[in-house]
């Protein structure tokens, strides 16, 4: 097994991105399958909410039992999971058999997105560590783009059904890569019980911490302000700006440049730039980006290319913050990543299954209240991180 850093960024980012194919690749097929399990819209979107629902629950589990269990040994499991749990996915006849299939397949799908920032930082710290998380974000950026152009091809020739048989595929695939590719990177001796008393009191002590509220709640807020638009995507897309199902590239492939390019340049800057003077340039150009939007809609209708050009932006922004946020949120308990990476995507999650099921039913009427949503989004964000350098001027300078 290799651990060669541009190796192991490539295998964790495509882990990684079994969550967001999970969520974009069926996106296309929303109106198919609708018509063919008897659903109506509102329903179709709540397979993603109950599969954003029990993805947030799960997360706090994968990075306890990664530090259990090992690092290796919860990804092959999961990967096995999310396999079954697609095939279910690609034979449901009802759509209350998809709301329960989407449920199962939450509950694995985000283990290689927690596993993958702790075996990071067991391996690297510092500018390092900052460089191949970069470097894994700027791969993983490639997901969402990919996904639902994938996914609409793979519906527009067989149909929705196939969708879900290419994600059983992928995870086949995945798994053994990783039986080949991943190393364990847990040292026995720091490995931790998993007791439910002692896993809830180490949580509430995680989750009472004030710099942890603020770092995972500042991530959390950053990422639902472009997240709003993928989870709003079919209606944005279809309704408003009259785009097909196989032209979803017109949101995805402009708002992906902007995260691989954020993503970039966090890797150029690691250990070059103070952490809070990038994170200053970030939420810079994240509260820019928001401004205009509003602005924007407020003045002229939603076109192309122009409705999607401030995403685009934003998520420059947003990808040159997230590697820092994570990274300091990893540091205040070095004997716990698994833990702490569990406490952020848990929270981020809970963000998304939220907006899901509830904010972006009441915004996607319209392109302004997209655009609204996207600002009040980054101004939390943005406040949370003020917390932080409030709590920990020091660490957030280092």
């Amino acid at each position: 097994m290799s651990r060669s850093p541009r190796s192991l960024a490539m295998v964790l980012a495509a882990l990684s991105a079994i969550g967001p194919f999970a969520i974009d690749t069926y996106l296309p097929a929303f109106p198919a399958i609708a018509a063919e399990l008897g659903a109506t819209k509102v329903q179709v979107q709540q397979s993603l909410t109950i599969y954003l629902g029990f993805f947030a629950l799960m997360t706090l589990w994968h990075g306890a039992l990664a530090d259990a269990l090992g690092r290796r040994r919860v990804v092959l499991w999961s990967l096995v999971m999310f396999f079954l749990t697609s095939v279910g996915c690609a034979l449901a006849t009802q759509i209350e058999h998809l709301w329960i299939a989407r449920a199962l397949q939450g509950m694995c799908a985000g283990a290689g997105m927690v596993v993958g920032r702790a075996i990071v930082r067991d391996l690297f710290d510092g500018a390092h560590a900052q460089r191949l998380m970069s470097t894994i974000q700027l791969l993983f950026a490639l997901a969402p783009a990919a996904a639902p152009i994938i996914g609409g091809w793979v519906f527009a020739l067989s149909g929705w059904r196939a969708v879900f048989w290419f994600l059983a595929a992928y995870s086949a695939l995945m798994w053994v890569v990783c039986l080949v590719r991943l190393p364990e990177t847990l040292d026995p001796d720091h490995r931790r019980s998993l007791h439910p008393v002692k896993l809830a009191r180490d949580y509430a002590h995680m989750y009472a911490h004030p710099a942890l509220q603020a770092l995972v709640l500042a991530v959390s807020m950053n990422f639902a302000g472009f997240f709003l638009y993928v989870m709003s995507a079919p209606t944005f897309l279809m309704e408003h700006l009259g785009v097909s199902p196989q032209g979803f590239a017109w949101l995805f492939g402009p708002t992906v440049a902007g995260m691989m390019t954020g993503s970039w340049l966090a890797r150029r800057l690691a250990g070059k730039l103070a952490p809070q003077r990038q994170l200053k340039i970030a939420y810079t150009i994240m509260l820019a980006a928001a401004l205009i939007n509003v602005v924007m809609n407020l003045l002229v209708p939603a076109s192309l290319p122009w409705a999607v050009l401030p995403v685009a932006l934003y998520n420059i922004g947003q990808a040159l913050a997230m590697p820092i946020l994570s990274l300091l949120a990893l540091e205040l308990f070095p004997r716990a990543r698994g833990m702490v990476s569990s406490c952020q995507a848990f929270v981020q999650s809970l963000t998304n299954t939220a907006a899901a099921g509830l904010v972006v039913p009441l915004l996607w009427g319209e392109p302004l209240h997209l655009a609204a949503g996207m600002a009040a989004f980054v101004v939390t964000g943005w406040l949370a991180w003020l917390r932080y350098r409030a709590l920990h001027p020091d660490r957030a300078a280092a």
